[in-house]
């Protein structure tokens, strides 16, 4: 690349290279801040749902004794096992600046109990809401943690792409366009320098 030919050519070739890596670190540059700023209000928000998952779960197990007491361990356990599973969830997609994270639906909690309110009490409905919501937090949580794990990872590919184009491409291209700029301006004055020497020449055998 450095034994490029100094020729007006080549010198153009080499200042257009130069302005597309200068424009594609910019724009990975871009990307990159905002991919960071995607991440960071994500990871924020992740703190946010651990604590209400932490909080929510310590009233949900509150409720769940009560409810063992009232009713009685066997009873409690009796009705949770007759309980529908419903796991059913839809996955979807976003993008961010290119990078597609996951959007996790889960079917909304049905807070109406599924058994007969014979023989239960407030505290089992209160710990059934609890868990739902519990539920519903845990599937926006993995959504999260999932998006900020694809996110940390195209940070880094991003970064490595810019670092490239800053410390060798751009370095690169910027020392040969000026290798081939200073070889181009020597060329013209010494043509130059021959030209006078030649008009010299001539005026002298007159």
């Amino acid at each position: 690349m450095k034994n490029l030919a100094p020729t007006k050519g080549n010198l153009m070739t080499a200042k257009n290279t130069l302005r597309l890596s200068k424009q594609g670190y910019e724009m990975l540059d871009k990307k990159r801040n905002i991919l960071i700023r995607e991440m960071m209000q994500l990871i924020d928000e992740a703190k946010e749902v651990e604590i209400k998952i932490e909080e929510t779960f310590a009233l949900a197990y509150k409720a769940l004794e009560s409810a063992n007491v009232i009713m009685g361990v066997n009873n409690v356990q009796n009705l949770a096992h007759s309980a529908v599973f419903d796991s059913s969830v839809s996955i979807d997609l976003r993008s961010v600046m290119g990078v597609e994270l996951p959007v996790v639906t889960a079917n909304k909690p049905n807070n109406r109990p599924e058994y007969s309110f014979h023989g239960t009490s407030s505290a089992l409905d209160e710990a059934t809401v609890k868990f739902n919501q519990v539920k519903a937090m845990t599937v926006r949580l993995t959504e999260i943690e999932n998006a900020v794990y694809r996110l940390a990872m195209n940070i880094k590919k991003t970064q490595k792409r810019a670092n490239a184009l800053e410390n060798i491409t751009i370095p690169l291209y910027e020392e040969l366009t000026k290798n081939i700029q200073n070889a181009l301006e020597e060329k013209d004055r010494e043509e130059h320098t021959r030209l006078k020497i030649i008009k010299r020449t001539k005026e002298q055998n007159k």
